[in-house]
């Protein structure tokens, strides 16, 4: 199959105007395939050849104009065209294949009650799973779907939909939409349907999550009617489509997908066991991210894939500060989380060798395989950092009305990074251009360091700056008052670099934090006397989001090998007991189980790091009996889980159904006891298929995948790892669930003679699945633990020597640099 090029796409863009798309769709011939028809109208501006993709199971027919095209002419996915000059309709009928691996359209059978599901993801380049089109975003046209289902399923898509007398559902047409913005989401779906500002809204799930989406529905459609208000607050333009569905689809690889009108979410966000307030957050700021694509990305699309920080940044940055504004009486400061666990996925994404510029160079993103790289930690995380300290430079005033002006020259059309900085300079006076070379052609993570010099009440403070960026942040002073603590004497706003060092009055401060708020994007080291402060008192800072800056700065500091990660633990062990932010607990613990457990420390070391932490959810638990925070007893209970190295307190939860002093054991929970049990060899497969039976949903198969993987037994062993990499039998999900439990740090010895197979299996596998599997691979299904030189050389190797798709080359190299790093760390 070929990908489409850049300058492919600048060719055909340049000879076609597309203006409607008429999409018949037939569900109902079996469970393996369905029925295509795709009929576009379009105009040639001159004479010459094109093609259209289509990635058929059989193509039956093409006619251009009426006359019959070859269908053996089909080259891969490249149906060629000859055109002459003028109108023209081009009719393509095919029977296409569901996929299992949440590409083009999925298809799943839900265990519980055997009810199927349908639904498209066609991002990028999967619309020619579908039908056949033009497969590139700045070819807008008008979309018309017709689907024909199963008698008792409902239908939706982008526009309205109703059932007519004959049977088969049609939506209403759209607005002018890039091909990759179709949806259409088909089942017996249950829905909660109400209308908001005139409009139609709907929430939709599967059947068996009926119970779970109505509890939850008040407070899903309040966070959406919240934002959708407030972004009308925030733009000109109103909102560009006819309604507002969200479906909660099954298997869905993203977090959510930007369909206009049907956004699409992965249905774990249907919560059907007990979450943390963070976690809801969570939910509630992917509602509000995808809400901003509406504008950003919808309306106003991209015109090549270069600029996909456009759609991600904006809406990240936009996700987070609506819900932060909208939905403050529910989640009061979402930008705690934000720092505490998106912006370390930047910083990581950015000191790695496959870092980029927020913005690339068009050359740099050649194609569409090339482009599917850049939706990483930098295009999320990092661009909406970028942007925030935009706004902090810019003014928030300033801001939006750049973007206003951008939406009103650009809507329902296609735009650059030119475009956006021009519109955004024609709002202000400020040197947006310089900003934009500075912050978003450039790559890495500046550093800043305080550097205090005077005596007496008069001291100077310099920032040292490593890196090359400007940046405006807030500076926190602090004094340690006689209770020991630590108490805020002045907020200073400072640029950097500095025209002069900024004159501090009084004594020297115990402790200055530079990016005090979490305004900018950079790395923080401290002066002598503040780190030794910061180690001691760090839960005697007043403020969360400052407590959220010093502990990713101590993070960073393990990362770069500049803190022992035993300190770092004891840190945590001294002040995570104390701490009252849950995004803090949660994201220290995760860091400390995951990173430094399991990673950082030599197997040596390795039980007592888990000691440390099974003795902060112990404090935790302590803490929470009077059932004040469920949250943070939640947290804690799922440390202890994850960190325990002997079976007996966690069986005997799992016997009695319950946590002494609560919370009783919901289906998450008994899966992640059982999970860890099966580690710990103190479970077997009569424990687990009795838990299945017990919980039959999907989630209760992949729990089963899990654990089954996880047993410390040769056989078991043996048929996961056929299971993943011998057939493709199993789904997107079943896969991740079973390469999640195969590779364990406590049995390292028993999984070796695997470490050396999986670089030969994942690039078959990738050359068989495709990118969406092949990127899970290299995610789960990598061999993380095996923290050692020799896993390293060989690692380093096979990407050297052998080809593979450029999703799973882009995965390896950023799981072998983040083994090397490991091993940089362990050796001190």
């Amino acid at each position: 199959m070929s990908v489409l090029t850049r300058d492919e796409a600048q060719t055909r863009a340049q000879l076609l105007d597309v203006h409607r798309y008429r999409v018949d769709l037939d569900l109902t011939t079996g469970d393996e395939t369905f029925e295509s028809t795709s009929t576009v109208r379009f105009t040639a501006r001159a004479a010459g050849d094109t093609f259209v993709e289509l990635k058929p199971a059989t193509l039956h027919s093409a006619t251009l104009d009426g006359a019959p095209l070859d269908p053996a002419a089909l080259d891969g996915n490249r149906l060629p065209l000859s055109l002459t000059e003028g109108e023209h309709e081009l009719r393509v009928t095919a029977t296409m294949r569901y996929s299992r691996t949440g590409e083009g359209m999925h298809r799943f059978t839900d265990p519980t009650d055997g009810e199927s599901y349908v639904y498209t993801q066609l991002f990028m380049e999967d619309v020619q799973r579908v039908f056949a089109a033009f497969d590139q975003p700045d070819l807008k046209a008008v979309f018309e779907v017709a689907v024909t289902a199963p008698d008792d399923w409902t239908v939706l898509a982008n526009g309205i939909t109703e059932r007519q007398p004959d049977g088969t559902w049609k939506a209403a047409p759209t607005p002018l939409l890039s091909t990759y913005f179709v949806c259409v989401a088909a089942g017996p779906w249950h829905s909660v349907r109400t209308e908001h500002a005139g409009l139609p809204f709907g929430i939709h799930c599967r059947r068996s999550l009926a119970p779970h989406l109505d509890a939850d529905a008040d407070e899903i459609l309040a966070v959406t009617k919240a934002c959708y208000d407030r972004y009308h607050e925030k733009f000109d333009e109103p909102y560009p489509f006819d309604s507002y569905d969200q479906a909660f689809v099954p298997e869905f690889n993203a977090g959510a997908m930007e369909n206009p009108g049907l956004v699409t979410f992965r249905d774990e966000f249907v919560f059907r066991s007990a979450v943390t307030v963070t976690e809801r957050q969570t939910r509630a700021m992917v509602i509000a991210h995808e809400m901003a694509h509406m504008w950003f990305g919808d309306l106003v699309t991209l015109r090549w894939w270069d600029d996909i920080w456009l759609n991600e940044s904006f809406a990240e940055y936009m996700g987070y500060q609506t819900v932060n504004e909208a939905c403050s009486d529910l989640f009061p400061d979402t930008w705690i989380d934000f720092g505490v666990t998106r912006k370390a996925w930047g910083y990581e994404a950015d000191q790695r060798p496959s870092t980029h510029p927020v913005a690339p160079d068009p050359e740099a993103v050649p194609d569409t395989a090339s482009a599917l790289l850049n939706f990483d930690g930098i295009s999320y995380a990092k661009g909406a950092s970028a942007l925030r300290q935009l706004v902090t430079w810019l003014g928030e005033k300033d801001f939006l009305a750049g973007i206003n002006i951008h939406f009103k020259r650009h809507k329902f059309g296609n735009a650059t990074l030119a475009d956006f900085i021009d519109n955004l300079a024609a709002a202000t006076d400020r040197d947006v251009h310089g900003w934009a070379e500075q912050w978003l052609r450039t790559t890495g993570v500046d550093t800043l360091t305080p550097r205090l010099d005077g005596e007496g009440l008069h001291w100077n403070l310099t920032v040292d700056r490593a890196g090359t960026r400007p940046h405006r942040i807030s500076v926190g002073v602090y004094d340690r008052d006689p209770s020991g603590d630590l108490v805020l004497r002045e907020h200073r706003e400072l640029d950097v670099p500095q025209d002069a060092p900024a004159a501090l009055t009084g004594p020297r401060p115990a402790l200055v934090v530079l990016n005090d708020g979490d305004l900018t994007y950079t790395k923080l080291r401290f002066d002598e006397v503040s780190a030794e402060s910061a180690l001691r008192g760090l839960s005697r800072v007043p403020d969360p989001l400052t407590r959220a800056v010093v502990w990713n700065a101590l993070r960073d500091q393990v990362r770069d090998g500049d803190l022992a990660p035993a300190d770092h633990l004891a840190v945590a062990g001294a002040h995570l007991a104390e701490e009252t932010e849950l995004a803090l607990v949660q994201g220290v613990l995760v860091f400390a189980r995951h990173q430094i457990a399991d990673r950082y420390v030599p197997a040596d070391q390795r039980p007592a790091a888990l000691a440390t932490i099974s003795g902060i959810a112990r404090a935790l638990l302590r803490r929470t009996e009077d059932g004040e925070a469920p949250g943070l007893r939640l947290t804690a209970v799922r440390a202890f889980v994850d960190s325990a190295t002997t079976p007996d307190k966690i069986a005997s939860w799992l016997d009695e159904g319950t946590v002494h002093g609560g919370p009783e054991l919901d289906p998450e929970l008994r899966w992640r006891i059982l999970a860890r049990l099966a580690v710990l060899g103190a479970t077997d497969e009569a424990a687990i298929a009795a838990e299945l039976e017990r919980d039959p949903s999907a989630t209760g198969r992949e729990g089963a995948a899990r654990c089954r993987a996880a047993l410390p037994d040769p056989e078991a062993k043996a048929a996961a790892w056929s299971a993943l990499f011998d057939s493709d039998d199993l789904s997107n999900y079943l896969f991740t669930a079973t390469a999640q439990g195969f590779w364990q740090p406590e049995q390292a010895d028993l999984v070796s003679e695997y470490v050396p197979r999986f670089y030969e299996a994942a690039v078959a596998l990738g050359d068989r699945r495709g990118p969406a599997m092949a990127e899970a691979a290299g995610r789960y299904a990598f061999p993380a633990y095996a923290v050692d030189a020799d896993s390293l050389a060989l690692g380093e190797r096979h990407l050297a020597d052998t080809p593979m798709i450029p999703a799973l080359r882009r995965k390896l190299v950023d799981q072998l640099d983040d083994l090397r790093r490991a091993l940089k760390v362990r050796e001190g």
